[in-house]
């Protein structure tokens, strides 16, 4: 197991729209991970991203992974992650996870959900490790450009 990473896990801020994005890209080239495929537009993403709800994890001055909490307007939050390759193993999901969940609680939020694809066994060892369960599963949800149709899992932890 590779050694803890030093980040510091902080809101973003303006300054962090397009380094968001390219990490964001970066993610989406591996065509795993994420719903999301290439090509991604940098600028359009960096002007769309919703910073209210990010949180962003900064290693060696570089934004090297985020997550994000869309807030529903009935007390959940749905939860995105992306974290890049070379930064995974070291601490950094569990970090922004970690932070993710208090930001949540301190919004009041009852309830944190996500989707995570089936094989993405690392991502789904990391929610049940901070107390997410398995609620469903989505079956053929998701298309991919190559025309397949992923599951989805569906996960919840309650605050």
């Amino acid at each position: 197991m590779a050694a803890a990473a030093r980040v510091e896990v902080r809101p973003a801020s303006e300054k962090d729209r397009v380094p968001i994005a390219v990490m964001f890209a970066a993610v989406a080239e591996e065509r795993d991970g994420i719903a999301t495929e290439p090509p991604v537009d940098i600028d359009a993403r960096a002007a769309s991203w919703t910073l209210e709800g990010t949180l962003v994890a900064v290693g060696d001055g570089e934004v090297v992974g985020s997550v994000h909490v869309d807030v529903s307007r009935f007390g959940f939050g749905e939860l995105g992650m992306a974290v890049l390759r070379e930064w995974r193993g070291r601490g950094v999901g569990s970090a922004l996870l970690a932070a993710a969940i208090e930001w949540s609680r301190g919004q009041g939020l009852h309830k944190l959900m996500l989707g995570v694809f089936p094989h993405n066994a690392a991502g789904i060892a990391l929610y049940h490790k901070f107390g997410f369960v398995e609620e469903g599963l989505r079956v053929k949800q998701i298309r991919r450009q190559s025309g397949e149709l992923w599951d989805v899992v569906e996960m919840g932890l309650l605050l």
